[in-house]
């Protein structure tokens, strides 16, 4: 499980702010010459679970350090529509100048979690874990990750240092020197730290067979279907573990599961989710008049 990525959301809040406000919010400005004091409030307008809060709050403390927030579902929390997840007083102006910034992390994030959340839900009488892929943001990866482990699925690697993942690409280059699965796999365990796992992409029974010849620890069984994966299941018979990929959705996962895989890795959890329905409500709160 990726661990709160600190360092990667100081640096996106820095970037999103830059980015978002440019030389200042032009609009505010015009519209308010001295301080606004005010209420906001997040509301979740739909079942989620949250992601993005830390950096829901960097932001808006980036803006304006005397802000006084109180987070009441933080990340990994589960929301029903119409909870609130934050509560804000303070400068209204600051507020309205973070506010983009800060409902896109909590947008997108809680967006990942909450579709992890429901292909872990969709597997839970079997024992295949939901895993992630590379399939990120530029930039994103370890907050897009986190959002997943959020969520209750697995991170697969982080980067290409992280395992050995022999892919059809890989295969394609070696085939020119008529190389096939079977020999990638004894190049990579010849050549590769002991201790490193082997998975191998395969899209035929007969790869699956070359896989196990060469003692590959991983089978990954890229878009086959559910009868496909139940004869590869049949063929591996426990000897490494059996990874789907490809063509994953929620009407297919549990059918996956069923058929015998170990792994279920999704790249749509991090590519493909929707922004979760999060927004701001602001109240001006009148002062005291004095007697």
């Amino acid at each position: 499980m990726v661990t709160l990525p600190a360092a990667d959301i100081r640096r996106l809040v820095r970037e999103g702010l830059q980015e978002d406000l440019g030389n200042g919010d032009v609009t505010t400005a015009a519209l308010f010459t001295s301080a606004v004091a005010a209420r906001g409030t997040i509301i979740a307008k739909e079942p989620l679970v949250v992601a993005g809060m830390a950096a829901a709050v960097q932001s808006f403390l980036a803006v304006d350090t005397s802000l006084f927030l109180s987070v009441l579902i933080g990340d990994g929390g589960r929301a029903n529509a119409g909870d609130v997840l934050m509560q804000l007083q303070g400068d209204g102006r600051s507020m309205l100048m973070a506010e983009r910034v800060a409902l896109n992390f909590l947008q997108h994030l809680s967006g990942i979690a909450t579709l992890t959340r429901r292909f872990c839900q969709a597997v839970q009488e079997f024992p295949a874990v939901i895993l992630d892929t590379r399939k990120t943001l530029p930039g994103w990866r370890a907050l897009q990750k986190w959002a997943v482990s959020l969520g209750g699925g697995l991170n697969h690697r982080l980067s290409l240092e992280d395992g050995i993942l022999i892919k059809d690409n890989h295969l394609a280059l070696l085939n020119r020197t008529r190389r096939t699965v079977k020999a990638a796999c004894r190049l990579a365990h010849l050549r590769s730290p002991t201790d490193m796992p082997i998975i191998v992409e395969v899209e035929t029974l007969p790869e699956v067979k070359q896989a196990l010849a060469a003692q590959a620890d991983v089978i990954l069984l890229d878009n086959m279907s559910v009868n496909m994966v139940k004869r590869a299941v049949a063929l591996i018979r426990g000897r490494a573990l059996v990874e789907v990929s490809g063509g994953i959705s929620l009407t297919n996962v549990r059918a996956m599961a069923a058929a015998g895989a170990d792994r279920i890795s999704i790249g749509a959890l991090t590519h493909s989710a929707s922004a979760a329905d999060v927004s701001l409500e602001l109240t001006r709160v009148r002062s005291r008049r004095r007697r």
